[in-house]
């Protein structure tokens, strides 16, 4: 079956573009998820969407014009939480919500529900065009080549903001580059998962390697690998079943977690017996 999957085309591409998106989501999801601001994903997807639906309906380059709105997003969901004057999560849910209705509002006044605005709301792995591969290799391999560049430095913030500024690290500006590559990583993932689904990529192999796995590094790793096999596995789901890919993928990261959280409590359970 999985011979016949590479036969095609649009599959191969999903595969490739997919994958990549998977692990820079993954690699992101750690700091993510240790800093307690897990949920920036879906509300930048939520703006993505709501860009991406204004250049659908000015006949823009729709990734070209969502990137620099996203990472502007990002810029302003991060000074928010910075200057305490909204918490994160209401800072999250009040940008996102906003950009999500301002997509729907452009969509129901010009287009209507088209093929372009569905496939970015729910994702279709028949939307991947060559040139959002090309997009999503290039940014990806960006991504993660920084992410190795300013590992310690990510590290450091990621577990103590203060102790890492008191020793003269640029907090600010980590926590800047974090954002910006979620930004990114969102919004190139966007045509394949959809907005409604893409924050599970960097949630879930996060939350999941840290059921059984305690160091940063040893998470990171984890959490690289069960991104790429579970949107390995959701893919061919996808094909076999005739499912969203979109859909699978998510499904098959839960159940993963559902694994891990379960041979988690094997593991507690017999080391307390010994």
């Amino acid at each position: 079956m999985i011979s016949e999957m590479l036969r095609y085309e649009v599959i191969v591409r999903a595969l490739i573009g997919g994958s990549l998106v998977s692990l820079c989501a993954a690699l992101l999801g750690v700091s993510l998820v240790l800093k307690r601001y897990s949920m920036i994903g879906d509300g930048l997807s939520h703006v993505s969407f709501g860009a991406l639906s204004i250049a659908i309906a000015c006949g823009f380059a729709p990734i070209q014009f969502a990137i620099p709105v996203v990472i502007v997003a990002a810029f302003l969901l991060l000074r928010l939480e910075e200057n305490g004057r909204v918490q994160n999560d209401a800072a999250i849910a009040m940008v996102s919500s906003s950009a999500l209705a301002v997509g729907v509002i452009v969509t129901s006044l010009t287009t209507g529900l088209s093929t372009d605005v569905y496939s970015y709301m729910f994702g279709s792995i028949l939307a991947m065009s060559k040139e959002d591969v090309t997009a999503s290799v290039f940014l990806s391999v960006v991504v993660m080549i920084m992410f190795v560049i300013f590992y310690h430095r990510i590290f450091a913030v990621t577990f103590d903001e203060n102790f890492s500024r008191a020793t003269g690290v640029r907090v600010g500006a980590y926590n800047t580059i974090i954002s910006v590559f979620t930004a990114v990583t969102v919004v190139i993932g966007i045509k394949m998962m959809g907005a409604m689904l893409i924050s599970s990529l960097i949630i879930f192999p996060a939350l999941t390697s840290m059921r059984i796995f305690k160091s940063f590094l040893s998470v990171t790793i984890c959490s690289a690998i069960l991104a790429l096999i579970n949107f390995t596995a959701g893919l061919v789901c996808s094909y076999a079943f005739s499912i969203p890919a979109g859909a699978s993928v998510v499904v098959v990261n839960l159940v993963m977690f559902l694994l891990f959280y379960f041979a988690s409590v094997i593991i507690k359970g017999s080391f307390r017996k010994n």
